[in-house]
């Protein structure tokens, strides 16, 4: 009898404490002292072209395959600036 009392009453816990609301949704501050942040640091910026196209492709600014003619292009202007010299000796 104690035990289903025990398992009844964590299981209530359980339940109070999945559906409570998260600190931003009740509208206070995280620990950085941002609103909404929820005690972290604020995303940094993307510091290379393949990472802006990927940013905006999961924020739905660009197409699927916008995204791919991007990376596409990128690859065709690296190959033509470094392009990949395979020595004589190297080849199978």
């Amino acid at each position: 009898m104690v035990v289903l009392l025990v398992a009844t009453l964590g299981l209530i816990v359980a339940a109070a404490l999945a559906f409570w609301p998260a600190r931003e949704d009740r509208g206070g501050t995280g620990e950085s002292g941002l609103p909404g942040t929820g005690g972290h640091a604020p995303p940094s910026l993307p510091t290379s072209l393949e990472g802006v196209l990927a940013g905006q492709l999961v924020g739905g600014e660009i197409s699927r395959s916008q995204y791919l003619r991007a990376l596409e292009q990128i690859a065709a202007r690296d190959e033509q600036r470094h392009p990949l010299d395979v020595p004589w000796d190297a080849r199978p």
